[in-house]
């Protein structure tokens, strides 16, 4: 099911638009949650790339730091059509730094270096601030002012965005084919299981705001924890819980499909065991990849959503949002782009 497939949590978009029409008007940031410690063997790196692919800057600084790309560290994958700041470290045992700014490489710029303890490693991180901008504009202003507002108040349906799903959205078919007995190497296997998983936690979420009940709890809800993998239920939902779901402390989650049975009991379970049931063979494929069953919640609150027209006509747009989530799941809800 393609992103503009995947039901709308608010209805039709009031807007259609162009997104990426320049790598400036997608910016990322990572929100790590921690700085160069100053002393030890890694050089702590916070780069801004334009229009460059992560795992080719981390080749680049190796290369130019004299090291094995190994010794290169990030915390996560960022768009290639984008401006993106992120930290990299680089494993210098014994070696002094290289001269950081006359670092070759086009597109990128080294902006500061320090000294580190430790490589980070994948998924170290708290979340991405981003500022994306919608250009070539076509709809009702007013009414996409009030979806915004709706947005910033209620958050958005957490489906995987599309990018988890490779070119034309072939990263499912090929873990079917995967799980058939295809051999494929490592990465891509990693790859390719994510894209499974991710499959069916989207056929899960998108019952669930199809039926108006993705931000509220159903009979036999797992609760998931803002901030947290952590989960926990089912349990009677009762004042306590809906507290909590009020004020974003925990929110209703789907299945990240794994060996087993889902945890969830009652309607919430026999809803994702249906839906895995449609994809038999990713959902078995899975549970004989040993995955276990994780959890992920369902609902999505941007942090400090702000907008502002531009002189063009263009609209800007930024918010906060926490480590694997998609900017595009909440610009979805506004605008159809292309």
């Amino acid at each position: 099911m393609s992103d503009n497939e995947l039901p709308f949590a608010f209805g039709a978009p009031p807007l259609k638009g162009r997104l990426r029409s320049a790598p400036d008007d997608f910016f990322v940031e990572e929100v790590s949650g921690y700085e160069a410690d100053g002393t030890g063997e890694h050089a702590f790196l916070v780069v801004e790339k334009r229009g460059a692919n992560t795992e080719w800057v981390a080749r680049e600084l190796a290369k130019f730091a004299g090291v094995q790309a190994m010794n290169v560290g990030y915390a996560g994958m960022k768009d290639r059509h984008a401006v993106t700041r992120q930290v990299f470290t680089v494993h210098l045992p014994g070696k002094a730094d290289p001269d950081w700014s006359a670092f070759p490489a086009e597109g990128v710029t080294i902006l500061s270096s320090a000294r580190h303890s430790r490589k980070i490693k994948r998924g170290a991180l708290r979340g991405n601030r981003f500022v994306l901008v919608l250009r070539e504009v076509e709809g009702d202003r007013d009414e996409a002012e009030g979806r915004l507002a709706a947005i910033a108040a209620r958050g958005v349906p957490n489906y995987f965005g599309e990018q988890r799903f490779g070119l034309g959205g072939n990263n499912v078919a090929q873990a079917k084919a995967m799980f058939a007995g295809r051999r494929v190497d490592r990465d891509k296997r990693s790859i390719l299981l994510s894209a499974a998983r991710s499959h069916i936690f989207n056929g899960v979420l998108a019952e669930r705001v199809a039926a108006g009940r993705w931000d509220s709890p159903m009979d036999g809800e797992i609760w998931s924890l803002e901030g947290s993998r952590s989960w926990f239920g089912p349990e009677a939902f009762d004042a306590t819980l809906a507290e909590r779901l009020a004020r974003f402390d925990i929110h209703p989650s789907g299945p990240l499909w794994g060996s087993g049975d889902t945890p969830a009991v009652g309607a919430a379970g026999e809803l994702e065991r249906a839906v895995a049931a449609r994809d038999e063979d990713l959902a078995k494929g899975l549970a004989g990849a040993r995955m276990d069953q994780e959890r992920r919640a369902l609902r999505l609150r941007p942090r400090d959503l702000a907008w502002r027209w531009l002189d063009d006509g263009a609209l800007e747009v930024a918010f906060g949002l926490p480590a694997g989530a998609y900017a595009t799941t909440v610009l979805r809800e506004v605008a159809l782009t292309g």
